[in-house]
């Protein structure tokens, strides 16, 4: 010990003589999470946590769930996908087992995940964009047509239509001749994280968990092999929330459904083994593979301190992972390639269950042919071609990675803590605490970003003067929900419609009386061929939809620019604009289609608002009309359409055309988010006045917008 004192006090001099006379005070860093990251860690800092990882297998399972992890089996490569129709998405499905995936990851369109069907008119832009649209069993038995759904393990990423797709899930496999304690697989089921941050819900919160406590019933009784929920954080990074926040809220998460479980009374060891986990797995490598390490330890030891379960089981943690889609830039994306695979790095090295590894186009557009196998190869090349499966934990033991996991767990229960004096997780998001933790990490991230603090490669440092055009696949929209809505004709001309009727009025009367399995209704429904959209409406016809309430934070974005001198100027620029028209300029921030990932939409908000506009922000998933409404009753100069979900060149022409048939189309539009560059010439043709794509600099941006307003009034 003596020897290693001597040592770290001759490191200690030679640090203090290279930042003699330097501005810094030390090498060490504050993380985004709140602690120290030191410069260096040695035995000592692992011996004063007291921290003992153990044997992989063992509680408290922080070297991983089973004992001899990918030595004997690697990880399931999975691959994220689904777009247009059951047809196409089957065909990729296909070609992707052929070249070594393992496991089906289905991504189903956004106006499925809100619970309506493709003839709809609240959808008109979201049809089969980004993802496959999936109106009835018939679209879901196209959708496995040649895939033997006892063999193949499925996962579906599906929360607030959850029970007609679930129902629509084991009535084709039903009709595939394969029984509902022959599938394996998970289904996300994870309503609460919605109400955080992705916003694909449907109905209030206390009666979607009615819903979440039917599935894991369902499933414990008659689909052993099956996940019942994937307790959810990836969709809190891309959000923003930093490390400890998705490690918190997600663990507070699952705390919040076994609650559930047992009080609807179920046995915890019944369900708890077949819970999973998903987690994102951003660019802070050492970080994102401590933070598996200490999501597996303290998910083992709140398990056993709140619950006692007698199954070993029932205190592990299994997770999928998936590379950000955040970390993803449209700049020069080929650099894409090399952050998707430090990011897979990570979660093998984290010692994740399954993986999804993003491709590199996914900032611009859905993913092409060649990215998606580019993606996939990257996991493959891993397994096959290094030595990382030889060993189990081979980061076990570093004396960083212990002491990260040690304090990113310790920050995490703190969290955890707060949220539990709230009364659970449930509370706690009714009172909009962890909304506004992650909408704040957002807003200090991307002013970090602007400011130049934190790099982002290609974007705000070595940026090319010229970016090359990126492939990109473009979903025919209107053609594909022309099919939908043909096959949703057919399917109700045929079927006994009395027959289909009264299944749909026991699960209305289930819904309201509280009596009866939901998902053994719309099993039921489901072979009358009643339609996703006709299972959800009949249980809003019982508990309506719910509508969030809209907050923009305020001085947070600020606080990281300070006394910055370009973002004064642009301050400056804005306060002189006031006091020529006598007001300041006005704003109308919106999310048109059923889009509800809103980070990009809040980010902009809370900093136009610092930067002096007045911002007024539409509520979700509003109508081209809606929109259009809104900005004229609050007379606003401009709207700032924020798009990802490839609707805009259906939502952003039609806003145009209302605008104008109402006599405002003073009203500058612009736009911003994931639109490909091929798309700007058709939005500016349409009438956008400016387009703002990932990555921009939004006091610019801002900038930009006040001259846009100047000039319009010229």
């Amino acid at each position: 010990m003596s020897d290693n004192n001597s040592g770290k006090e001759n490191w200690k001099k030679g640090v203090e003589k290279l930042l003699k006379g330097g501005k810094a005070e030390s090498l060490n860093r504050q993380s985004p999470e709140g602690f120290e990251i030191q410069a260096l860690y040695d035995s000592e800092d692992v011996s004063k946590r007291n921290t003992d990882p153990g044997y992989p297998g063992e509680f408290p399972f922080t070297r991983g769930p089973y004992s001899s992890m990918y030595t004997q089996r690697p990880w399931t490569i999975r691959q994220y996908a689904g777009f247009s129709t059951a047809e196409e998405s089957n065909k990729f499905y296909r070609q992707a087992l052929e070249k070594g995936q393992k496991g089906l990851s289905v991504a189903f369109d956004l106006a499925t995940h809100r619970g309506y069907d493709s003839d709809h008119p609240r959808v008109v832009g979201d049809v089969g964009k980004a993802g496959v649209a999936i109106d009835s069993v018939e679209d879901m038995k196209i959708l496995f047509d040649g895939i033997p759904l006892d063999k193949m393990s499925v996962s579906m990423t599906m929360n607030g239509a959850v029970i007609p797709i679930m129902a629509a899930y084991i009535v084709a496999a039903e009709e595939q001749g394969v029984s509902p304690e022959q599938l394996s697989g998970t289904i996300q089921n994870d309503i609460l994280k919605e109400f955080m941050v992705r916003n694909t819900y449907i109905y209030p919160p206390q009666e979607s968990m009615r819903l979440v406590s039917d599935i894991i019933e369902y499933t414990s009784e008659k689909m052993p092999r099956f996940n019942s929920i994937s307790i959810s954080g990836y969709h809190m990074q891309e959000a923003g929330a930093d490390s400890a926040l998705e490690l918190a809220f997600t663990l507070a998460d699952g705390l919040e459904y076994v609650k559930t479980a047992v009080e609807s009374g179920l046995d915890v060891d019944a369900f708890a083994p077949r819970l999973s986990f998903f987690f994102a797995i951003g660019m802070n490598f050492l970080m994102e593979v401590s933070k598996l390490r200490a999501a597996r330890t303290l998910w083992a030891e709140l398990m056993k301190e709140h619950f006692q379960p007698k199954n070993q089981k029932s205190l592990m943690l299994r997770t999928h992972c998936q590379t950000s889609g955040w970390s993803l830039t449209a700049q020069d994306p080929l650099n894409n390639v090399v952050r998707t695979t430090i990011e897979a790095m990570a979660a093998v090295l984290g010692g994740t269950q399954s993986l999804h590894t993003n491709s590199y186009d996914e900032a611009i557009s859905l993913p092409t042919e060649t990215s998606s196998r580019i993606a996939r190869n990257t996991q493959t090349i891993i397994q096959e071609e290094t030595d990382i499966t030889h060993t189990v934990d081979p980061l076990g033991g570093s004396y960083a990675i212990e002491s990260m996991t040690h304090d990113l767990k310790e920050k995490a229960k703190t969290i955890i803590n707060e949220v539990m004096e709230m009364g659970g997780m449930a509370k706690a998001i009714e009172e909009g605490y962890p909304k506004r933790k992650i909408e704040e990490a957002a807003a200090i991230k991307q002013a970090g970003i602007d400011k130049g603090d934190i790099t982002i490669v290609g974007v705000n440092k070595y940026v090319n003067e010229k970016e090359d055009p990126v492939d990109i696949l473009d979903i025919d929209n209107t053609g594909v929900r022309d099919g939908q809505v043909n096959l949703i004709d057919e399917i109700k001309a045929k079927r006994d419609k009395v027959a289909t009727k009264e299944a749909l009025l026991a699960i209305t009367e289930a819904a309201k009386s509280g009596e009866g399995n939901i998902l053994d209704l719309a099993v039921e429904a489901t072979r009358k061929r009643a339609t996703v959209g006709e299972i959800s409406t009949a249980l809003e016809q019982a508990w309506g939809r719910h509508t969030a309430t809209n907050q923009t934070i305020k001085g947070v974005y600020e606080s990281v620019y300070k006394s910055d001198k370009g973002y004064q100027e642009i301050k400056s620029k804005i306060d002189a604009f006031s006091e020529e028209e006598g007001r300041r300029p006005r704003i109308l921030v919106v999310k048109m289609g059923q889009d509800g990932h809103d980070r990009g939409a809040k980010v902009v908000a809370t900093a136009f608002a610092d930067m002096g506009f007045d911002v007024d922000v539409g509520p979700l998933f509003s109508t081209p009309e809606e929109a259009a409404k809104q900005a004229i009753e609050n007379d606003v100069h401009v709207i700032g359409v924020s798009t990802l979900a490839a609707g805009h060149k259906t939502l952003i022409p039609d806003l145009v055309k209302i605008l104008k048939k109402e006599e405002a189309g003073d009203i500058i539009i612009v736009a911003g988010g994931v639109i490909p560059v091929q798309d700007y010439d058709f939005l500016y043709e349409a009438g956008v006045s400016a387009i703002f794509g990932p990555g921009t600099n939004i006091p610019k941006a801002a900038s930009k917008v006040i001259d846009e307003i100047r000039a319009q009034k010229a």
